[in-house]
C-alpha cells in the first residue's frame, strides 16, 4: 500500500482543519459557580488557582462576565451560613442559592442558562448526602428523597432554568421529577448525575464548598471507580425515571464511560471536568512542567471527543477567552 496511503498528507496547514473530527466551541461549556453565604467578599479556592467563593452581592456581576464571554450556562453550589444534621437551609426561599438564582435572573434572564446543583452536603453538619442513621451512620436513601424533591421545587420557584441532582440516592430523579410536576414546573428540565463515582478527584471541590465529611465516607452511595456496566444500569434508571440529561463524573478517568454511555443511549450527555482534573494541570503549568493552555484544550477536547456534548468546567472562561481570540 504504501506510497499510495500516505496519512500525513491531510495534516497540513488548513486541510488540517478541513478534516479535523471534534471541535471544541464555547457552546459546549458550563461553569460552575460558588456562591458563599459566610462572606462578604471574593475568595479565591487555595486548591484551586482562579476560582472564587463569591458573596452574594457579586454573583450577579459574576454571571454577567460569563455570558459575556458567549458561555450559555451556569451551574450554582452554595455555602450556606448554617448547618444541621438534615440540610434546612438548603430548601429555604431566601437560602443561598435560591437568592443567588433569583439575582442572575434578574439582572441577565434568558441570556444566562442557570442550573442548580440538588444536593444536601453543602448544607449537612456532617457533609454527607443525605439524612443519617444515628446507629448505623449511613444515609437513609429514602428519608432522603422528599428533600431533594423540596430543594429542587424552591430553586425552580426562584428561577432556575434547570435542576442538577448529584446525591446519587436511588429514586431522587422520579421523585424530583414528581415534586416538580406536582408544583406545574413539567417543563423544567433535570441534568441527573447519574454516573457520578466515589473519586479522589474531588479534593479541591470539597475546599471550594465547606462540603467535607466529618467521617466514613461517600461509597456506599456513589459508584465504584472499578465499574463500567453498573454505569450503564444506573444512567437506564435515570432515564426511565425522567433525566433529561445524564451526566458522568469525573471525566477525564471515565472516558471510556462517557463513549459507552453515548453509543448506548444516545442521550444529551455531560461531563464533569472536576476540580482534582482542574488543580492538576494548574499546578503541572504552575511548575513550568505543562503548557497549561494547551494541556487545558487536549483534556477537554478529549471529553468531547469521548462523546459529551456538554462540559461543566472551571476552565470554562479561560477556554472561551482562547476561543474568542
Amino acid at each position: 500500500m504504501f506510497p499510495n496511503i500516505r496519512m500525513r498528507r491531510l495534516r497540513s496547514g488548513k486541510i488540517r482543519n478541513l478534516v479535523r473530527e471534534t471541535n471544541l466551541s464555547v457552546d459546549d461549556l458550563i461553569y460552575p459557580i460558588f456562591v458563599d453565604e459566610t462572606t462578604d467578599s471574593a475568595m479565591e479556592v487555595p486548591s484551586m488557582e482562579g476560582v472564587m467563593r463569591l458573596p452574594l452581592s457579586e454573583v450577579a456581576d459574576e454571571a454577567k462576565r460569563i455570558a459575556d464571554l458567549g458561555i450559555n450556562g451556569v451551574i450554582i453550589f452554595g455555602i450556606p451560613s448554617e448547618k444541621d444534621e438534615i440540610g434546612s437551609c438548603a430548601y429555604g426561599d431566601e437560602d443561598i442559592v435560591q437568592q443567588a438564582t433569583r439575582e442572575i435572573k434578574e439582572d441577565l434572564g434568558d441570556d444566562l442558562l442557570v442550573i442548580t446543583d440538588v444536593c444536601m452536603c453543602e448544607y449537612t453538619s456532617h457533609g454527607h448526602c443525605g439524612i443519617i442513621d444515628p446507629k448505623s451512620k449511613d444515609v437513609i436513601n429514602d428519608e432522603t428523597l422528599p428533600i431533594l424533591g423540596q430543594i429542587a421545587v424552591s430553586h425552580v420557584r426562584a428561577g432556575a432554568d434547570m435542576v442538577a441532582p448529584s446525591g446519587m440516592m436511588d429514586g431522587m430523579i422520579g421523585a424530583i421529577r414528581n415534586s416538580l410536576d406536582e408544583e406545574n414546573f413539567e417543563n423544567v428540565p433535570i441534568m441527573s448525575y447519574a454516573a457520578k463515582y466515589s473519586s479522589s478527584f474531588y479534593g479541591p471541590f470539597r475546599d471550594a464548598a465547606d462540603s467535607c465529611y466529618s467521617f466514613g465516607d461517600r461509597s456506599t452511595y456513589q459508584m465504584d471507580p472499578a465499574n463500567s456496566d453498573e454505569a450503564l444500569r444506573e444512567v437506564e434508571l435515570d432515564i426511565m425515571e425522567g433525566a433529561d440529561i445524564v451526566m458522568v463524573k469525573p471525566a477525564l478517568p471515565y472516558l471510556d464511560i462517557i463513549r459507552r454511555i453515548k453509543d448506548e443511549f444516545g442521550m444529551p450527555t455531560a461531563a464533569y471536568n472536576v476540580s482534582g482534573e482542574y488543580a492538576m494541570i494548574k499546578a503541572a503549568a504552575a511548575n513550568g512542567w505543562l503548557d497549561g493552555d494547551r494541556a487545558m484544550y487536549e483534556s477537554l477536547l478529549s471529553i468531547k471527543r469521548a462523546g459529551a456534548d456538554m462540559i461543566l468546567t472551571y476552565f470554562a472562561k479561560e477556554l472561551a477567552t482562547m476561543l474568542q481570540k
